[in-house]
């Protein structure tokens, strides 16, 4: 996805990101490695991202970095009348606008949606993150990634069996809540190109994280059984889990009698398929323990790269269980164009291919206010407004700490 000379998806679609952290950029990533020009707003202090490290790279964290590629950054105090100023002329020629602010911040600053934006920009799609929305019984609280996780239920399904509930070792609710976010705005733009008319877009980290409790959620609904952690093991199929090998662990998924059967076959015990233990999925469920034991026997005696490209020759969902520089150094990441390069900016592609409208990398994650006087001057603000901008510290171009 290095810079192509070719149009994108989003192309011309103008993004005012006010967002921090992770959710919000992560999004506004997703809209910029397509296209779409995004302008990240950031408060005199900046993204608190940038401090999230070690490890950095000239003073901006490696987390920071990995969300806000493809952006131009202006420092911009929205506490200040004037500031706010600044935000409705660049909002003029807006399609979106996206915001994690508290619940209510923007309403005391008198630039909500229904009293101010709605009105001043019909078009407008306007995108707020919170963590449990504005209303109900825990909304306008303070949401983070693993208390969401906490509370949606995540903690209780992960880990091993019997095992302390556990948070998942990556910001999945944020991110999943990134991409939701993503497909909000793609929808409500769809939309706008029927009705002419922008929208508020209620998007809440705990929602999202509800919606991807599958199928914890839908099996407690129909069996009156709260679920619990199950390891690598799927609660619903098996063989679905992590095995050992003579080498590595590997991860090895039969999910019907006829990937089973050929699991058997691959394997060398094709005595398993007639054992009446493992007839059916019901039944491995049933004795995943001596399941597991079967086939590990077998793959004990096998070296775990090799019958994990064996397996996946065969047609079976089977592979290693690789660490993080395995995944960067795999020959695979590489040809999908999963690990991009360019100067000192070492990163995860995008997943979204598109034959016509590639994605692709434009802009380097910006320092704070690197691009603050440009894009002033971009908008209409001459040069006398500019020095009294930065003057009076309404827009910055380095961070106050």
């Amino acid at each position: 996805m290095l810079d192509r000379n070719v149009k994108s998806a989003l192309e011309g679609k103008l993004v005012i990101d006010l967002s921090r952290v992770l959710g919000g950029p992560y999004c506004s990533q997703i809209l910029g490695d397509h296209g779409a020009e995004v302008i990240k707003i950031e408060p005199p202090r900046g993204d608190e991202t940038r401090d999230w490290g070690p490890p950095f790279h000239d003073d901006d964290s490696a987390y920071y970095i990995g969300v806000n590629r493809n952006k131009r950054s202006m420092g911009l105090d929205l506490s200040k009348p004037e500031g706010r100023e600044v935000l409705m002329r660049l909002l003029k020629n807006a399609d979106v606008l996206l915001e994690n602010y508290k619940p209510g911040t923007m309403e005391n600053w008198g630039i909500g949606y229904e009293e101010t934006l709605k009105k001043r920009f019909p078009k407008l799609i306007h995108c707020r993150i919170s963590g449990f929305g504005s209303d109900g019984p825990w909304g306008g609280f303070p949401g983070y990634d693993a208390i969401i996780q906490a509370m949606a239920g995540w903690f209780s399904i992960n880990g091993e069996e019997g095992s302390n509930p556990t948070r998942l070792g990556l910001a999945a609710v944020d991110m999943g809540t990134g991409l939701y976010t993503t497909v909000a705005i793609l929808m409500a733009l769809l939309e706008r190109e029927h009705s002419g008319e922008g929208q508020y877009l209620d998007m809440t980290l705990y929602d999202c994280a509800v919606s991807l409790m599958h199928p914890h959620i839908s099996n407690y609904n129909f069996s009156g059984k709260i679920p619990g952690p199950t390891g690598n093991a799927h609660p619903n199929i098996s063989p679905y889990d992590t095995f050992r090998t003579r080498t590595i662990d590997i991860f090895i998924g039969a999910g019907n009698n006829r990937a089973w059967g050929k699991l058997c076959q691959e394997i060398s015990r094709p005595e398993l398929m007639d054992d009446p233990r493992f007839a059916n999925n019901i039944d491995r469920v049933k004795n995943r323990d001596d399941l597991k034991a079967e086939i590990e026997s077998a793959l004990m005696k096998i070296d775990g790269e090799e019958i994990g490209v064996r397996l996946a020759e065969a047609g079976l969902a089977a592979g290693p269980i690789h660490n993080t520089q395995q995944v960067v150094d795999h020959p695979h990441t590489h040809h999908r164009e999963m690990s991009i390069e360019k100067d000192w900016y070492k990163m995860a592609g995008t997943p979204i291919k598109l034959s016509r409208t590639p994605g692709a990398l434009r802009h380097l994650p910006p320092k704070f206010g690197a691009h603050s006087q440009e894009i002033l001057a971009e908008f209409g603000f001459n040069e006398t407004e500019i020095d009294s901008l930065l003057a009076s510290n309404t827009v910055l171009v380095s961070r106050q700490r």
